[in-house]
């Protein structure tokens, strides 16, 4: 949000991509945004865009980070930290599940 509110700022500057990407670089370093992605950004706000925040999208929200979620992967990491994406998934669903039981 931060590196979008810079470069909107710096386009109603006036600055051209090029200039943008490299200031963003000069001052974040590695984690400067990548380059497409600046040019991306500065396209938008030179069109007129106003917004730094993504337009809402359509599906199931994202709801499954949640630090009680975090905590139980980090858990099950600490049991085995060889397991499979889907088998961490599959155990965090079946831990929530077993909490979601306990309270009827």
């Amino acid at each position: 949000m931060e590196h979008r509110t810079n470069i909107k700022f710096l386009v109603k500057l006036g600055k051209s991509g090029n200039k943008i990407r490299r200031m963003l670089v000069q001052v974040y370093g590695d984690n400067a945004m990548k380059k497409t992605a600046v040019y991306k950004w500065v396209k938008r706000f030179s069109e007129g865009r106003e917004s730094v925040t993504d337009k809402e999208r359509t599906g199931r929200p994202a709801t499954s980070r949640t630090e009680e979620n975090i905590a139980k992967i980090r858990q099950i990491l600490r049991e085995n930290c060889w397991l499979t994406g889907k088998s961490i998934a599959e155990q965090v669903n079946s831990a929530t599940e077993r909490s979601l039981e306990n309270l009827n």
